[in-house]
């Protein structure tokens, strides 16, 4: 295995810590100020902070920190934002296409993967029933 392979993955798996423990501590802290039922209060505020954080990343990075190694943009981009949330990569990605001119491809990225999604998520709540009725 390549030594950068490993210092990539390290890098990421790094910036994934916090990302992810972020995410829990906002849920949970959500969640005991406002009750467990309202706990996407706490998932519309890590998915708005994910977006802020990536895009001040990305545009910093492509301004200002041009000689930042790989393994820094990865650990911050890839896993803090990855691990905080993944709706930011989904914004900045539909901002990106919109960015290029890619209005239509943007938009069928925006809404397809939202209609997708939830029906993914149809699919799998369908199917979990039937997994746990024939048990």
């Amino acid at each position: 295995m390549p030594i950068s392979f490993i210092r990539t993955v390290i890098a990421i798996a790094l910036g994934a810590i916090p990302g992810a423990l972020g995410r829990y501590l906002i849920t949970e802290s959500t969640k005991a100020t406002f009750g467990k039922d309202f706990s996407y209060y706490g998932t519309f505020f890590i998915n708005v902070t994910g977006c802020f954080i990536i895009a001040l990343f990305y545009t910093l990075n492509e301004q200002k920190f041009k000689n930042l190694s790989p393994e820094i943009r990865l650990a911050i981009a890839t896993g803090f934002c990855g691990a905080y949330t993944t709706f930011s990569t989904y914004g900045l990605e539909t901002f990106t296409q919109v960015d290029k001119g890619n209005t239509t491809v943007a938009l069928m990225y925006w809404l397809g993967s939202m209609l997708v999604g939830m029906l993914a998520v149809q699919l799998g709540v369908i199917l979990g029933k039937l997994n746990s009725q024939s048990n």
